[in-house]
């Protein structure tokens, strides 16, 4: 199963986004979806994760400016980024726990100029 996410792009700062994520099939048994993003030479770190029942965990950085949120049907990962600021620049992934399986997507860009 590949995972694409989509929706990045340029936007100034105070400006919104919305990202998606999708799986080339549809999928059962996922556990947890998970935003990640990774800025210019940092490491990737976590963004947010909604489980299975519907729990939702933020970074503590977010300040509540995002929101994730799935299409169980679709198995599609959504996030609601508002009030973007320079500092949320970088490549986000989504990425998708099942059993044992770690699915990674090949993320997209999102670039929030000042």
């Amino acid at each position: 199963v590949q995972l694409q996410a989509f929706g990045g792009g340029l936007v100034q700062a105070g400006g919104s986004l919305r990202l998606s994520c999708k799986a080339s099939a549809r999928i059962g048994g996922v556990k947890v979806m998970s935003w990640y993003r990774q800025a210019p030479g940092k490491q990737r770190e976590f963004v947010a994760r909604i489980a299975a029942n519907g729990h939702t965990d933020y970074a503590d950085s977010l300040q509540g400016r995002f929101t994730i949120s799935k299409e169980i049907a679709t198995t599609t990962l959504f996030l609601q980024m508002n009030s973007l600021k320079p500092e949320d620049t970088g490549v986000y992934y989504c990425n998708y726990i099942r059993g044992t399986a770690n699915h990674w997507g090949q993320g997209t860009q999102v670039t929030v100029s000042s």
